[in-house]
């Protein structure tokens, strides 16, 4: 397996390579930024390459107002804003050539799991020197997704037709909802199969409350969450708490407001965290085709945890939550959306919290390693 991301914290390679490795592969996974003894599980090995920070600067975190102003600072955001997306680009080619030698002693093997576009090209280059299948792993819709920086029209265009010229060469295209898997057969590719983000079930959900204590956001601060709709929502929710939880981006600045924090914590403990306030927000812009066809691993969390949601009526949420009678829908953008919401799911909790366990005989990690053991198993 091949990743760009920092897998040490990345669910979804941790629960595929544990599932593999359960199958009876044996796995060697290269990411970046692995901290030092950390271990997967048995049968499967961690090799780590380094990615350069870049155009990052600062500490990051949530404060009150927006930082400064004046023509030097406004220099400095359009710079940044016209040379972000070909130093994107740079970065990551950096991180491949990088990478390749590590790739090239760890070879010949029988398979290599590219995750995600910017791993897609070297794993499909020692694939085809080793004679090994090719797996392409799609977390997202990789050029239609909302970036910082300058429009890209024609980095996206030619991109897409890059990508399905080299996954065409893959045995199998995983991706994580119905949505984005329709798109990709559409360019082109043939066998798309949907392995989505879940989680294992849990082994005991203790009884929902009848009424819950507040709203959490549990995930990645920053650009593209629709967090300002949630701190405008939250003004107008008071007393009922909201509630925000999770690592912020580099350079992102929010007024919270009324809203609450809580530190950081551990996938598992997540769980308790959920059920402690009750409710799961699971938010998105209404800015990408791939916000659109989004399936967010907070949502397959509330699902564990046996916690409502609400969240962007966007395409694929919608589709999902309407389904399964997991909670109510806002418009993204919206506050007083978002606050009716809320209330809505308040008012008829009962209801949802029996769609989400209901739910979790179906959306649950056990029943989507299944579909990606059983790909395996046809090589």
């Amino acid at each position: 397996m091949i990743a760009q991301s920092p897998i040490a914290g990345d669910s979804r390679i941790l629960r595929e390579a544990t599932a593999l490795a359960a199958a009876g592969h044996t796995l060697h996974v290269i990411g970046r930024d692995v901290p030092d003894g950390f271990e997967i599980g048995p049968g499967i090995t961690v090799e780590s390459v380094s990615r350069s920070s870049g155009l990052r600067t600062g500490n990051g975190g949530l404060t009150v107002g927006h930082g400064h102003s004046g023509p030097k600072v406004l220099a400095k955001r359009f710079g940044r804003w016209l040379l972000l997306p070909e130093h994107r680009n740079r970065t990551e080619k950096h991180w491949r050539t990088a990478a390749a030698p590590v790739v090239a002693a760890a070879g010949p093997v029988d398979v290599v799991h590219a995750h995600d576009f910017n791993t897609l090209e070297l794993a499909a280059e020692y694939a085809s020197r080793w004679s090994a299948s090719l797996v392409y792993d799609s977390h997202e819709l990789w050029f239609d997704r909302a970036l910082p920086g300058r429009p890209t029209p024609l980095w996206r265009a030619r991109g897409r037709r890059y990508e399905v010229s080299l996954a065409s060469r893959a045995r199998v295209v995983f991706t994580v909802s119905d949505g984005i898997a329709a798109r990709l057969r559409s360019r082109g590719l043939s066998d798309v199969r949907v392995v989505r983000n879940t989680f294992p079930r849990a082994d005991d959900v203790p009884p929902a409350p009848d009424r819950p204590e507040g709203l959490l956001y549990a995930g990645r601060v920053g650009a593209g969450r629709d967090l300002p709709t949630v701190v405008a929502a939250a003004r107008q929710l008071l007393p009922f708490r909201t509630v925000l939880m999770g690592s912020v981006d580099p350079n992102y600045r929010l007024d919270l407001g009324p809203v609450e924090t809580v530190a950081e914590r551990s996938i598992d403990e997540v769980d308790d965290t959920l059920r402690t306030y009750g409710i799961s927000l699971v938010t998105l812009t209404n800015t990408c085709e791939n916000h659109r066809l989004a399936l967010p691993n907070k949502l397959f969390h509330a699902v564990r945890a046996g916690v409502p949601v609400v969240a962007a009526d966007l395409p694929e949420l919608r589709a999902v939550v309407t389904q399964y009678k997991l909670g109510g829908l806002y418009e993204p953008g919206n506050a007083q959306s978002l606050t009716d919401a809320v209330r809505s799911v308040i008012d008829n909790y009962s209801t949802y919290t029996d769609g989400v366990r209901s739910a979790a005989a179906e959306l649950n990690w056990e029943h989507d390693a299944a579909t990606l053991t059983a790909a395996y198993a046809e090589f």
